[in-house]
């Protein structure tokens, strides 16, 4: 487990995991009020924390999945990053992708923060690729069944 220090500027608790295998938290809107959502809206959410998180380290932000369900509520660039020299708030940006508004109000629980390792890659540039099976097969290559 790793340490990652936070400021909290909003009024909700610390985001936490629900179980012990938990991979996300759940991030809460820090809004003064209810938000509402026209269909095709997008809308960029606080959630008032600030992290520091270490060198190598991502948040992944990312939907949930009872929200993109139930009301057609999304992360619109999911996964969104928080880089590890990021000091600014955690916002959210949201899309409502259903045909009915949708009301988010202050405290709701508007999507989830992965924590995950990364690595840096350096490019090398070369004259040509190793042949593998798939080749360029790309969109659909597999097929459906």
């Amino acid at each position: 487990m790793i340490e990652i220090k936070v400021i909290n500027k909003g009024h909700h608790p610390l985001p936490a995991y629900a179980t012990g295998e938990s991979a996300g938290m759940d991030l809460r809107a820090n809004t003064d009020g209810p938000v509402t959502l026209r269909p095709m809206e997008r809308r960029l959410i606080g959630t008032g924390l600030h992290i520091a998180l270490p060198k190598g380290f991502e948040a992944q932000i990312r939907p949930r999945s009872g929200l993109a369900l139930r009301n057609g509520i999304t992360v619109l660039n999911s996964p969104g990053t928080v880089d590890a020299d990021y000091r600014g708030e955690i916002k959210v940006l949201l899309v409502n992708l259903s045909a009915e508004d949708f009301t988010l109000n202050d405290g709701e629980r508007i999507a989830q923060m992965v924590i995950a390792r990364h690595e840096q890659a350096e490019f090398a540039v070369v004259d040509a690729l190793d042949d593998t099976e798939r080749g360029e097969g790309g969109y659909g290559h597999t097929g459906v069944k």
